[in-house]
């Protein structure tokens, strides 16, 4: 067997992919080839039979699925590529993903079959044709055997997790499979570990296959506290809005998959009252220094990030890292985690999983050698428990270190004025201190939408008449943010000038870090729109666009 290794930090676009294919890779956002991926794909490409060793949750669903897709003749609709995995489960999953990968490709079909599902689905999904099956072994030869599924025209079969079919007893239907693929089909096997019977299949069936390893090097991190959280019932971000309402972190790097998540997921914390920004490959480096600084100098609490983007991240200040989506591999969870815990300090990790991702977090125990322990998510009663020890706290603070008598002459003149009860006034004055992050909201986990703030007076401007109140009203980007030092009534009362609309039809305005949104009333006149895209607020064009587009 020939041994191959991945190229030195690729790109995609290096790998010879087709351009539907890429065009699907960069739609979901992902950056970078994992090393499996980097390895696997330019010899798939070219035809060669391919050994992958490598662990779970390495990304070789994207090594085989990525270049055999390039590979479809999607003429003919019969099957084409076949994926035989150990569990009903990961035939879900891989059909999914390759289905991802494939969405660009014109009437592509792809059929999971698996035992447990009705066969007469499966019959009549063979039937119309598809060009892809990712089936269970003895459901494989189930249709095998009835002759409902015809391999005559198969270009590839992958092994997926071949150990662990080995382990479940799958290994003779295997070859039994095998045995009536055409002799000129591509295989690529796939394994964690290499035993003697999984030798003995891969030099009996593959023909002069290259080899790519990639070896996962365990660690521990002894000084990083980790935790998981089993994703149900709640959604994921409600979750972690809860979590950071209730944890003590001083800063925290968030990491997701994809370059667009860690935009959409720091946009909604933003709008939950967050300071967040994103960390991503597309950013330029003076903005991912910026970033970086603001961070560390204690201006931004939370920094969203792919892998990709935190290479070489070292900001001491970080207490805490959560995994919002799960790693491609162990060695990834092992760096991300290793963002914390630094110059001597603990850390915390958490860690979101699935239920179909239950694998992946026993494989991080093994390559941490440390137990992940399950936590409770924290509830509404929780997070009330927390304001008021934090308003308590922060009374105490000011009763020490501030002069009050001011306010007290104010309190004092008052209960006089209106004969009221000092507990009363006092509550009043706490309802007033706290109303926009109220001691036990109706939902604690919803952002409060802000209205801008109010203008000087000004001259008034007539109302048009196509926006009586109440108005329906549409959202708007403008490209101005915090980075820029705009503040809401600089957009309210730009627009209201340029275009002549009072500004109480004028909606919430929210400012994120390097732009803001909008609501402005629907019937606008295009024209009046086009001239809003030019419009200077601090030096900067407004580059008015609706969200969402038209």
């Amino acid at each position: 067997m020939k041994t191959t290794k991945p190229l030195e930090s690729p790109s995609f676009t290096d790998l010879g992919l087709t351009p539907a294919v890429l065009k699907a890779i960069e739609s979901v956002g992902y950056e970078a080839p994992s090393p499996i991926q980097a390895g696997a794909i330019p010899p798939l490409l070219a035809g060669h039979d391919l050994v992958g060793q490598a662990q779970t949750g390495t990304g070789k669903t994207g090594a085989f699925a990525l270049p055999l897709l390039s590979r479809l003749d999607l003429s003919l609709r019969l099957p084409q590529v076949l994926v035989l995995v150990p569990t009903r489960e990961l035939a879900i999953q891989v059909a999914e993903a390759m289905q991802t990968y494939a969405r660009h490709l014109p009437d592509f079909h792809i059929l999971p079959v698996y035992g447990g599902q009705g066969m007469d689905t499966q019959l009549r999904q063979l039937q119309r044709g598809v060009h892809a099956v990712v089936g269970t072994p003895g459901r494989v030869l189930d249709h095998l055997r009835r002759g409902t599924l015809k391999l005559d025209r198969l270009a590839a079969a992958v092994l997926d997790e071949a150990d662990e079919m080995l382990r479940m007893g799958f290994i003779d239907d295997v070859r039994e499979i095998l045995a009536q693929t055409p002799a000129t089909r591509q295989i690529a096997l796939f394994s964690a570990t290499m035993p003697p019977a999984i030798r003995k299949v891969a030099h009996e069936y593959l023909r002069d296959p290259i080899t790519v390893k990639i070896l996962s090097r365990t660690a521990t991190v002894a000084t990083v506290t980790q935790r998981y959280w089993e994703v149900s019932g709640v959604h994921k971000l409600t979750a972690l809005t809860r979590i950071l309402e209730i944890e003590d972190f001083d800063a925290m790097l968030i990491f997701v998959r994809t370059k667009n998540a860690t935009v959409e997921l720091s946009e909604k914390l933003e709008a939950r009252g967050f300071a967040c920004a994103p960390l991503s490959g597309d950013m330029t480096q003076p903005a991912r220094e910026r970033t970086v600084e603001r961070l560390k100098k204690g201006t931004l609490d939370i920094v969203v990030a792919t892998d990709v983007a935190a290479r070489g991240l070292h900001v001491e200040r970080i207490s805490h890292v959560v995994n919002y989506d799960v790693p491609y591999d162990t060695e990834a969870y092992v760096h991300r985690i290793g963002r914390t815990a630094r110059a001597g300090k603990p850390g915390q990790a958490i860690l979101f999983v699935s239920p179909r991702e239950r694998r992946m977090l026993r494989a991080i125990e093994q390559a941490t050698r440390q137990p992940i322990q399950p936590m409770r998510l924290p509830t509404r009663e929780d997070i009330a428990g927390k304001r008021i020890a934090a308003f308590k706290r922060s009374l105490s603070e000011a009763i020490d270190a501030q002069d009050l008598e001011p306010f007290a002459s104010v309190i004092s003149s008052y209960r006089e004025e209106h004969d009221a009860d000092l507990l009363e006034v006092a509550a009043a004055a706490a309802y007033l201190a706290q109303k926009e992050r109220p001691f036990r909201p109706p939902h604690a986990e919803e952002p409060a939408a802000k209205e801008p703030e109010a203008e000087p007076a000004a001259a008034k401007v007539e109302a048009p008449k196509r926006h009586p109140a109440p108005v329906r009203r549409e959202r708007y980007r403008v490209e101005v943010g915090r980075e820029h030092g705009v503040e809401p009534r600089q957009i309210v009362g730009a627009i209201a000038n340029e275009i002549g609309l009072e500004r109480k039809y004028i909606g919430a305005v929210r400012i994120f870090e390097s732009f803001s949104t909008v609501e402005l009333p629907a019937g606008i006149p295009p024209a009046a729109l086009r001239h809003l895209e030019k419009v200077r607020v601090r030096g900067r064009k407004l580059g008015l666009k609706p969200i969402g587009g038209r």
